[in-house]
């Protein structure tokens, strides 16, 4: 590999101002703006490769997929990435301004240089590296850039369960990815699913007297032991059914999940806590984390909450929950659950609006892709990677890869000071050149036998 990494090290100038025209566009998918542009921006990008490209419509209102092939052999590799970023707001607190990309202190700063742009760019540079240096790629890759991820996907999952064949692949390179405090490199085979509903409750016409408290109902009140019947104080989900579709932990994750160094008390110091949830702490605190399901209240709303005093007796109050999802659990089976909750303790009159939905996705860490990766990060960065076998938030990862029975992984360039989806948005460069080398072992070692 030393004529790929000599190319990098020639190219890194070249590099960097490609990664700043890739962040100087705006592609905001929350507002619309630059969406068109950036997708002709990655576009161009895929045709330099000498790829044949697609440009994919998922819905009428949807921004476009870019869907990219190129090279040829046994074996295919799915890539899923993302164009658009988040919005900049507020915008008072950039040091720089977000779509002028800036270095500074051996770092890059602009919107979406982490999430995701950065993580799409290494990878395509990578293999003009290895198609300069070592040839034609060993393998297929089929690349799925979407732009709507960061507001959630919303119609990918029917496109993707109708249009499979275009992401049946022997393994998938997922978009995020980076190393940890200890500048470990941390890969994630999987990511929990979502389901968010409303709850709502109407108990009277219109808002009464709060004299009229001694015999008229309070919809807060209904609302509030409907959702107290969801969650004990300790923690515990008490949603009928849901434990016994919860899936049990394998051999391999718990061995994952012992080798997870899990810097529990500077997490607490970080968000001013002296303790989890639960009273839960160290391995049980992290099994919890990475393989719990959850149930949050986001919201709550009813009556009167503006200033001063107003008497009033509310009638419509509403809530808005989530449940993340682990393996075993989906949207749809958790809100038959919930509805067959409520009924059962005489809230039939709560009504549960669907606001949006996504299944949880898991793979193997035996799987080739993983131990393409792992070898891979072993010859470039001095500490092995920390494997999680599934992470806490929720991402596409099931309609993309594990509906298709395509086993994932997750590496990258990011780092935890990236302040991902925040002001001053960045990465740095070091880990940017680490990603873009171990890249380069990662496509010799998928494409081995």
């Amino acid at each position: 590999m030393q004529q790929f990494d000599t190319y990098i090290n020639q190219h890194q100038s070249e590099f960097l101002s490609e990664l700043k025209t890739f962040c100087a566009q705006p592609s905001i998918s929350a507002t619309g703006e630059g969406i068109e542009a950036m997708a002709g921006l990655v576009r161009e990008k895929m045709a330099g490769l000498g790829a044949s490209v697609q440009k994919l419509e998922i819905g009428p209102a949807d921004p476009p997929v870019v869907y990219a092939s190129l090279g040829q052999g046994e074996r295919t590799l799915l890539i899923y990435n993302h164009y658009d970023v988040q919005p900049v707001d507020p915008i008072e607190l950039w040091d720089s301004p977000p779509f002028e990309p800036t270095e500074r202190e051996g770092k890059i700063y602009g919107r979406g240089v982490s999430d995701n742009k950065g993580n799409l760019l290494y990878r395509i540079q990578a293999i003009r590296a290895w198609q300069e240096t070592m040839g034609p790629l060993p393998f297929k890759i089929n690349w799925f850039i979407e732009g709507s991820e960061e507001t959630g996907s919303p119609n990918l999952e029917p496109f993707c369960l109708q249009h499979g064949e275009l992401l049946k692949a022997d393994g998938c390179l997922w978009e995020m990815g980076g190393v940890d405090e200890a500048d470990r490199p941390m890969f994630t085979l999987g990511a929990k699913g979502l389901l968010y509903v409303e709850l709502s409750v109407q108990v009277m016409n219109g808002d009464q007297h709060s004299a009229l408290g001694t015999i008229a109902p309070d919809a807060v009140w209904r609302l509030v032991w409907a959702l107290q019947t969801l969650k004990a104080p300790d923690e515990t989900i008490l949603l009928d059914g849901l434990w016994d579709h919860v899936a049990p932990l394998s051999d391999i994750d718990l061995e994952l999940l012992r080798a997870i160094p899990f810097e529990e008390e500077k997490m607490m110091a970080n968000m001013g806590i002296s303790q989890w949830a639960g009273g839960v702490s160290g391995f049980e605190a992290l099994k919890r984390h990475l393989f719990g399901p959850t149930c949050t209240i986001n919201g709550i709303e009813g009556g009167y909450t503006g200033p001063g005093q107003k008497t009033v007796l509310p009638a419509r109050a509403k809530a808005k929950v989530s449940f993340r999802l682990v393996p075993n659990l989906t949207p749809e089976l958790v809100t038959n659950l919930l509805r067959e909750h409520l009924d059962r303790r005489g809230f039939s009159d709560i009504n549960i609006d669907i606001l949006g939905g996504e299944h949880p996705g898991k793979t193997s860490a035996t799987a080739h892709v993983v131990q393409a990766a792992i070898a891979a990060a072993n010859e470039v960065y001095p500490d092995s990677p920390v494997i999680y076998p599934l992470t806490p938030g929720t991402g596409p990862v099931w309609p993309v890869a594990v509906a298709h029975g395509t086993p994932m992984v997750s590496f990258g360039a990011s780092y935890p000071g990236q302040n991902l989806h925040a002001p001053n948005e960045n990465i740095r460069l070091d880990d940017y050149f680490k990603a873009l080398k171990m890249m380069g072992r990662f496509i010799r070692e998928f494409g081995r036998k």
